[in-house]
C-alpha cells in the first residue's frame, strides 16, 4: 500500500508554532509521505519560527507584500497554490486556524477534490465580525473539511451543532500545548534575561504586564483605547510594574503603539519577539494583556492570569476555567479590570491556579493517527474537474 500524501500548508507565525509539532510528527510517521508548504503571509515573523523549529519548506509562495489587501492576499494563494496542488497530488490537504492561508488552502483543495484536515477545527464567536475575518475564514474551512481536528470538547459541540458528522470529528487538544511543551524545556534566551534585568523586573522586583495587540477588529479606535489604558496602568503604579509589548509589523499597529507610548514611564516597546524569547517572557509575566487567540491557550498552559482585550472570545474554556477573562477595549474598563486584579490577592491566586483546558501535549500523535486511520463509510467517488461549474 502506498504512502498517504499530506501536504501541511501554513502562512503565519501562530500557524506556524501550531503546525510545527503536526509537521514533526508526520515526518516520523511511517506510511505518511509529508510536505509543506507555506505562504509567507506574515515573511519575517515566520521564518522565526521555521528556523526555531528547523523546518524547511519544499513549496515557498513568498506572498507577503507591504499594505495587501484580504481580496489580494486571497487571490495570491489561490493563483499560486493551485499549480502545486495540481502537479504534487497531495491525498490530504492540512491547514490550521482562521486565517486567510487556512481559508484559501482549503477551498483550493476542494476545487482540486484533495481531502481536507482542518487542525483546531470547531472554534466559534458566533459573530462574523469578531474576530474579523478569522471567524468567516475558520467556519469556510470548516464547510470544506473531510476531518475536523477539535482541540476540545467545546468545539467538538461546536461542529455537530452545524451539522458535522461526528464521525469526521477527532478530539485532539490543541497542537499550540505541544509546541508550548517543546519551548520551556529550552534554556531561556540570553536576550530575555537582559530585557528583564534592563526594565526592573529582575533586580528591582516590578511586576511585569506582557502585552499583546494586533487584530484587526482593533485597529483604529480599540487600539487606541487599548494604548491609553496601559498609559493609565503604568502611570497610577508608579514604577511597582512595568509594562513590556512587544509591537506588530503591521503599520496600523505599529504607529499607533509609537505614537501613544513611546514616551511613556515603564512601558517598554519592542520589536515582534522570536517564539522562544516571547515564551520565556511570558513565563516571568505577572498578567498578560491579549487580543491574540493563541496567547490564550499558552497562557492558560503556563498558568498566568490573562485578560482578553476582545468583546468575544472563541476559546470560552479558558474563561470558563477562570484562567481567562474577558475585558474588551475600553480604555477605562481595561484600566479598572486591570487593577482590580493586581490588588486582589484571592482574585489573583484564583486565576492564576485555573486549570488548564487546552490539552495535554499530544495532539500531533493523534492527528497523524486519524489520517492513517481515516476511512469513508460510503465509497468518496468525487466528480472528475470540470465536469460542473467551470
Amino acid at each position: 500500500m502506498s504512502a498517504i500524501k499530506v501536504l501541511s500548508i501554513f502562512g503565519t507565525r501562530p500557524e506556524g508554532v501550531k503546525m510545527a509539532p503536526v509537521v514533526k510528527q508526520l515526518a516520523e510517521t511511517t506510511g505518511i509521505e509529508s510536505r509543506v508548504c507555506v505562504t509567507a503571509q506574515h515573511r519575517e515573523m515566520l521564518d522565526q519560527v521555521l528556523s526555531l523549529f528547523e523546518i524547511r519548506p519544499d513549496f515557498d509562495l513568498d506572498l507577503m507584500r507591504p499594505n495587501q489587501s484580504l481580496a489580494q492576499l486571497t487571490a495570491d494563494i489561490f493563483t499560486h497554490l493551485d499549480p502545486i496542488l495540481a502537479k504534487w497530488k497531495p491525498n490530504w490537504v492540512l491547514a490550521q486556524g482562521d486565517t486567510t492561508t487556512v481559508m484559501a488552502a482549503a477551498l483550493n483543495a476542494y476545487y482540486r477534490r484533495i481531502r481536507v484536515g482542518h487542525v483546531e477545527a470547531g472554534l466559534r464567536t458566533a459573530n462574523k465580525w469578531e474576530p474579523f475575518p478569522e471567524e468567516i475564514n475558520r467556519r469556510i474551512a470548516g464547510v470544506t473539511a473531510d476531518l475536523h481536528f477539535a482541540p476540545t470538547e467545546h468545539s467538538r459541540e461546536n461542529l455537530l451543532r452545524e451539522g458535522i458528522p461526528d464521525w469526521r470529528i477527532v478530539v485532539t487538544g490543541n497542537t499550540v500545548i505541544d509546541a508550548l511543551q517543546t519551548i520551556v524545556r529550552r534554556e531561556p534566551p540570553l536576550e530575555t534575561e537582559k530585557l528583564l534585568k534592563r526594565v526592573g523586573v529582575i533586580g528591582q522586583n516590578r511586576r511585569l504586564i506582557l502585552a499583546t495587540a494586533h487584530r484587526r477588529e482593533n485597529f483604529g479606535q480599540p487600539l487606541e483605547n487599548i494604548c491609553g489604558a496601559l498609559a493609565d496602568l503604568a502611570e497610577y503604579f508608579q514604577g511597582e510594574v512595568q509594562i513590556v509589548y512587544p509591537v506588530h509589523l503591521n503599520p496600523n499597529v505599529h504607529e499607533t503603539a509609537l505614537r501613544r507610548l513611546s514616551n511613556v514611564s515603564h512601558v517598554t516597546l519592542l520589536p515582534p519577539l522570536d517564539y522562544l524569547p516571547l515564551v520565556h517572557l511570558m513565563k516571568q509575566a505577572a498578567l498578560i494583556l491579549t487580543d491574540s487567540g493563541g496567547i490564550q491557550e499558552e497562557a492558560s498552559a503556563l498558568g498566568i492570569p490573562t485578560l482578553v482585550l476582545r468583546r468575544a472570545t472563541e476559546r470560552p474554556e479558558g474563561v470558563e476555567s477562570g484562567g481567562l477573562k474577558l475585558v474588551g477595549t475600553e480604555r477605562e474598563a481595561i484600566f479598572q479590570q486591570t487593577k482590580a486584579l493586581l490588588e486582589d490577592e484571592e482574585a489573583y491566586r484564583k486565576m492564576k491556579n485555573a486549570s488548564n483546558p487546552f490539552g495535554d501535549g499530544h495532539a500531533a500523535e493523534r492527528i497523524a493517527e486519524a489520517l492513517l486511520a481515516y476511512r469513508e463509510p460510503v465509497a468518496f467517488c468525487p466528480q472528475a474537474e470540470g465536469e460542473k461549474d467551470g
